[in-house]
């Protein structure tokens, strides 16, 4: 196993003022060694990371730190700086900057040095060691955990070295079988901890210690979760508290022992992704925070902790508030939770429509539109006979759409209350498809289902019934008040509304349809990929969900798609003609937009909206209007729900649609190449925007592509 860091890869004279600066020259030494293959594509995963939250800590650490497909072995690079780099810590500018690169597919073994790493950084006399090297090899050897420091017998026999050797019990491990390796050598660092200070606290204290357990997480799950479990066990020890940390990281975890779990008198979560198996918490006080809570004020959470376990205060029912309930940022209100519950529903349906939708589309492409009536391939299949696939693939993407509003319903519960809301999700979704009460439908099953599991979760449930809660009570109850609403109050008024929508729908024509087609494709373009546009891609979905779409339902789907190929193609050809405007990395990710914008994916205008949105996008919603405008003057249809180009076979008044795109695409171009004629020339090494640009791009694809 090759060294992570080597003395190539310190600089301890790093002159970067910027944290992008910073990244860049640290990046450079590993692409200097081979260890990252693509520079610029490694910095924008570096980015969208540090988009997701700070990597700042206090104690002048920056840590910026990724997964990226560009890089070929765990890498890590070093950089001292004098005049410090601000990376968003509250106490200030970094001078100790670690640069932390893990393959898209990195080992276990490697991921937990990189977690004894983390841990070390929690320690003062590491840092100030580093602080104190004469040279990078030194640098190196310390980081690697060859050396310790040298200032104090104390700090040789404590944390450095003790972190030194679980790097090196990790190297040791390679060999076992990797998910073995990871949370064993992950869960012993936490665990250890807790079991080693019971019986001297204990003994101090006459009586059994108050005891916590914590589960800590972080988008990556390679730094901020082991220094967060790091610094709560650091800090439980100082308040002679019992403490066990259970590590979520990129290595896996090894969940907490049962009966450390029940022993517990209160749960921390400091987390910025979900919580695995959060339901095994349920009924104890409970802090709920970021993982950099866990970080920088680990001695108050303790104390939060304790102060709600004297009120007693526990979580009810099955498991505790999810991310989408509690609050989270400040000031959050009920309008951005409904937001998010809805959007957890789309996303998880997006799948369904685009795999159910295509598979239609191609059975009508091969058997024509009359393949809806051939028998079930059940009693009558012929492998040589194009009409029998064309009914398969016909018939597989029915039952595909047939989840579309359930999965709806039961994913708009899951955001609002988690997997308990499953269940009456599901349910009511399916009451919804039964009694055609449609997409509206769906929506108001998912959230009553999660309104009700809700409530149920906040009753007082008494000890010996909450083991089944989750699997019986819950399940029952929610479903049979789901059930009754749907079928006996509100299930037919919404039957009534969905198929009122759709007449309406069916009776457009003339100015009507174009301002409908202006609308939806202002809409698409409005947020690329965001909220607003996937309102107006699930509202076309929702029209073609069926085995026989209407000649409107295919026109909206035909218009909503023309729209969302608008913008990245208009980028595209933007950098071609005028690409003194743009910046070499706009300019690369110009020519990528060629192909997102072909494939009917909005979300490859965004490095060029993030850069510069007060032109990009109004440019865009031009366009984007106009295009939706002449496609439904046009007439043009589409019974696919995905595909760009490559499903203009499926679209009727297929070149006038083709038209239609090109004009708008055409119509952005002029307008973002004048008014950015307007300023001054964009400067060519602009790294801060093309950065955040390329964070916000890279943010974005990780949501399920919606349009």
């Amino acid at each position: 196993m090759s060294d992570m860091i080597t003395a190539d890869l310190v600089d301890l004279d790093l002159s970067a003022d910027t944290k992008e600066a910073a990244a860049r020259a640290l990046a450079e030494r590993m692409v200097a060694l081979g260890r990252v293959t693509d520079l610029e594509g490694f910095l924008a995963d570096v980015a969208a990371r540090e988009a997701q939250m700070p990597t700042g800590l206090d104690g002048g650490i920056g840590i910026p730190h990724c997964r990226s497909a560009h890089v070929t072995e765990p890498t890590l690079a070093f950089g001292r700086s004098a005049a410090g780099v601000d990376f968003g810590a509250p106490d200030g500018p970094a001078d100790l900057i670690f640069l932390i690169a893990a393959p898209a597919g990195a080992d276990d073994a490697h991921l937990t040095i990189l977690s004894a790493l983390a841990r070390q950084l929690m320690n003062s006399e590491f840092t100030d060691a580093l602080r104190s090297a004469g040279d990078a090899a030194t640098a190196a050897a310390l980081i690697r955990g060859d050396e310790t420091p040298a200032e104090g017998t104390k700090a040789e026999a404590s944390a450095p070295a003790a972190a030194a050797s679980a790097a090196a019990a990790a190297q040791n491990t390679a060999a076992a079988p990797a998910a073995a390796s990871a949370g064993t050598a992950a869960a012993s660092a936490g665990a250890g901890v807790g079991l080693g200070s019971r019986s001297g606290v204990g003994s101090d204290a006459g009586e059994r210690p108050f005891r916590i357990v914590a589960v800590t997480s972080c988008p990556t799950g390679i730094a901020h979760t082991y220094m967060a479990a790091e610094s709560l066990e650091n800090a439980g020890r100082e308040a002679g508290v019992e403490l066990v940390v259970e590590t979520q990281g990129s290595a896996g975890f090894t969940r907490l022992d049962p009966e450390v779990i029940a022993a517990a008198d209160g749960v921390i979560f400091a987390h910025d992704v979900p919580v695995r198996e959060k339901d095994r918490f349920a009924g104890k006080p409970t802090v709920d925070v970021g993982v950099k809570a866990g970080i920088n004020r680990p001695g108050e959470l303790i104390g939060e902790v304790r102060t709600k376990a004297a009120r007693g205060e526990v979580t009810s029912g099955s498991a505790p508030a999810t991310p989408v309930e509690r609050a989270g940022e400040a000031g959050e209100g009920y309008g951005t939770k409904l937001r998010k519950w809805l959007m957890s529903g789309v996303s998880y349906m997006v799948p369904f429509v685009a795999a159910g939708g295509l598979l239609i589309a191609l059975g009508f492409a091969i058997g024509g539109y009359t393949i809806n009536k051939a028998p079930s391939v059940m009693d009558h299949f012929v492998w040589t006979q194009g009409d029998s696939w064309a009914a398969l693939l016909f018939q597989i993407g029915v039952v595909s759409f047939g989840f579309l509003v359930p999965v709806l319903a039961g994913y708009i519960a899951y955001g609002m209350a988690d997997r308990p809301g499953l269940v009456p999700g599901f349910v009511g979704g399916m009451i919804a498809s039964t009694i055609n009460a449609g997409f509206l439908g769906g929506l108001a099953a998912g959230l009553i289902a999660g309104g009700v599991v809700m409530a149920i979760q906040k009753v007082k449930i008494p000890a010996a019934v909450r083991g089944i809660m989750p699997v019986v009570v819950i399940p029952l109850i929610s479903s049979a008040i789901v059930g009754f609403l749907m079928f006996v109050v509100i299930g037919k008024p919404i039957a009534s509304a969905q198929k009122g929508m759709t007449d309406w729908l069916n009776g457009l024509s003339g100015s009507n349809a174009i301002l409908l087609g202006a609308l939806l494709g202002l809409m698409m373009c409005f947020d690329l990929g965001g909220p607003v546009n996937k309102v107006a891609y699930t509202f076309a979905t929702a029209g073609i969900a069926v085995s026989n779409p209407s000649d409107s339902a295919m026109k909206i789907m035909a218009a909503v798609m023309a729209a969302g190929m608008v913008p990245p193609l208009a980028m595209a050809l933007a950098t071609t003609v005028r690409g003194k405007l743009f910046t070499e990395t706009e300019r690369e990710n110009g020519k990528a937009a060629w192909v997102l914008g072909a494939s009917f994916i909005s979300e490859g205008a965004i490095p060029f909206a993030a850069a510069d949105p007060l032109r990009v996008i109004p440019s865009s919603m031009v366009g984007g209007a106009l295009t939706g405008a002449l496609s439904m003057a046009f007439g043009a249809t589409l019974r696919a729900p995905h595909g760009g180009i490559f499903v203009v076979p499926l679209i009727g008044n297929p070149f006038l649609y083709l038209i239609a795109i090109a004009v708008g695409v055409c119509v952005t171009t002029a307008l973002v190449v004048v008014l950015k004629g307007m300023r001054k020339p964009a400067r060519q090494t602009s790294a801060g925007g093309s950065a955040a640009g390329s964070a916000a791009a890279a943010k974005e694809a990780k949501q399920p592509v919606a349009a």
